[in-house]
């Protein structure tokens, strides 16, 4: 068996060089080139991603396809998007990230110009599924490309703080243009754009290529076994979180059958992992403390966050409202995760985490806590501020955790890169479909508890609840004249009323629900700070070093 050390010396022998990056003078030319790219790398990317989510109803118009059926659409992209990542950092170290960055985005293009040719549902969910794979190197490309545009010094604070910042862009862009797309040509005009901004990262990759970065042969035959059924596992995950609350969770038995078969693909693969000298994925990495503690905090602020997009976009299209009426409030967001990534690079250093936390933790809280005050009258105009704060908040949180787990990577060598990544994968992507699953589940619950509730006050007998089944009848008075049918009418119309009531009463409830869960993490937060400064005491005293 070869060493790391010779496996590169075989790799560079190989393979061709790459062409070197140009050097631009001044420095601040390639800045702001490197930048440019990024933000246009992950713009493309968001849309991809976020178009359909955003668009559902409109979308499954146009395909001819059920609330359940259209949902597929995001469960197909999802399922490879969770995991190609892993297997993309080997391939990119293997063969080259020039060549990587031109084949990938070829790729892109080709699957981006498919969805013009989709009539059918079922072609758009292959067309889906094509697409979820041909996204996962925009990602890392914008990464690296925010990363490049930044020296040494600031690669930590600067690029990854903007990095992740770009992260959060595609949801409220896609909300934002959508409308008008759809206006242009439905399903078609959705990726018309898309199609034309990938053929202009293509021509900005070629011409503006990144740093080489030295070959090494990396891959190994048992990656090939590992990753398909880390794939699998992660796959199945991410349709169960998708189409769970859809289908919901006790009464498919396919969904019983995903989670048993997703937990046996990842279990093979940890049994396969742990014993390796060179694994894709270190297990006992992955279980230290230190990591642990490092997962289970993006996994807890990735699910808070899910808020945003699962909860108050939801309540307003619970109250029919579509994107076009949410555009300011889309902006706001937009503007709010930029302050937040420019304040975070400004403040981010290595030891900074925890105040950096405790204020994205308060301003999260504080936000889903106002947000819990709706009624059938808010609009969005209502919710400028606490959006704003939650924004702001999540922008904030993300660059110290990821600068940690970095660190804990780096620090154990560039082997533990894959799986960080896998970690990030895990807590990031399947944690923010955990999030909306959990949100959207607690939300049937409740609105089945209120309506309930309501519904059991509402009786022919009481005068007050006559009066109002009358005066809503009395819109149908021109067209019918049979009192009776008149008034089966406004009981319809008395019980959707309800039935929107005990859905902004579950919402409500899912806020509370956001606050709790910012405030029980801010708790632990201070509670951890507080054991390192006792256990820190203790053992700085005599009597503590003594023993």
């Amino acid at each position: 068996m070869t060493t790391p050390t010779q496996d590169q010396a075989q790799g560079q022998a190989s393979e061709p060089a790459e062409t070197p990056a140009p050097a631009l003078a001044p420095r601040w030319h390639r800045t702001i080139a490197c930048i440019a790219a990024s933000l246009l790398l992950w713009v493309t990317q968001g849309l991809g991603m976020n178009l359909i989510a955003a668009n559902t109803v409109q979308i499954q118009g146009a395909l001819g396809a059920s609330t359940n059926e259209a949902m597929w659409l995001v469960a197909a992209y999802m399922a490879p998007n969770v995991s190609l990542t892993i297997i993309l950092t080997k391939i990119r170290t293997q063969f080259g990230l020039r060549r990587f960055a031109e084949i990938s985005l070829g790729v892109f293009v080709t699957v981006a110009g498919l969805h013009l040719f989709v009539q059918d549902l079922h072609a758009a969910v292959v067309v889906r599924f094509l697409a979820g794979i041909a996204a996962s190197p925009m990602s890392t490309l914008g990464f690296l490309y925010m990363l490049e545009a930044f020296p040494a010094s600031l690669k930590m604070s600067w690029g990854l703080s903007l990095a992740i910042t770009c992260t959060t862009l595609g949801a409220p862009v896609a909300r934002i243009i959508s409308p008008d797309l759809l206006d242009i040509g439905l399903w078609h005009g959705l990726y018309v754009l898309e199609i034309g901004l990938a053929l202009i990262a293509l021509a900005v990759v070629h011409l503006l290529p990144l740093t080489p970065i030295p070959h090494a042969r990396v891959l190994r035959p048992l990656d090939f076994v590992s990753y398909p059924l880390v794939a699998i596992g992660f796959g199945l995950l991410a349709v169960v979180m998708v189409l769970g609350r859809y289908y919901w969770w006790f009464e498919a038995p396919w969904i019983g059958v995903c989670l048993a078969l997703a937990a046996m693909a990842i279990a093979l693969a940890a049994a396969i992992e742990i014993n390796r000298e060179q694994p894709l994925i270190d297990i006992r990495w992955l279980t230290s403390p230190e990591i642990l503690h490092i997962a289970a905090v993006l996994l807890v602020f990735r699910i808070v966050l899910s808020e945003q997009t699962s909860g108050a976009f939801g309540l307003f299209q619970a109250l029919g409202l579509l994107n076009e009426q949410n555009r300011t409030l889309q902006v706001v967001i937009l503007l709010s995760s930029i302050g937040g990534g420019i304040t975070c690079a400004m403040v981010l250093k290595p030891g900074r985490d925890a105040p950096i936390h405790a204020l994205a933790l308060v301003l999260i809280a504080a936000g889903a806590f106002t947000d819990a005050h709706a009624t059938n009258l808010t609009r969005p105009t209502e919710m400028y501020l606490s959006q704003a704060m939650i924004a702001f908040g999540g922008v904030l949180f993300l660059p110290p955790s990821l600068l940690a787990g970095l660190g804990h990577a780096l620090r154990q060598g560039p082997t533990t890169i894959t799986s960080f990544i896998a970690m990030f994968l895990f807590t990031q992507s399947l944690g923010g479909l955990m999030g909306s699953a959990l949100f959207g589940t607690v939300v049937t619950l409740r609105e089945k508890f209120h309506s309930s509730q309501l519904v059991e006050t509402v009786v022919m007998t009481d005068p007050v609840v006559v009066a109002r089944v009358r005066q809503l009848a009395g819109a149908y008075g021109p067209v019918l004249s049979d009192p009776q049918l008149r008034d089966a009418e406004g009981l319809a119309l008395l019980s959707r009323q309800a039935s929107r009531e005990a859905t902004i009463l579950a919402y409500n409830d899912v806020f509370l629900m956001v606050a709790a869960l910012a405030a029980m993490a801010l708790a632990g937060l201070v509670l951890h700070l507080l054991y390192q400064r006792i256990r820190l005491a203790v053992s700085s005293t005599p009597a503590g070093a003594a023993r």
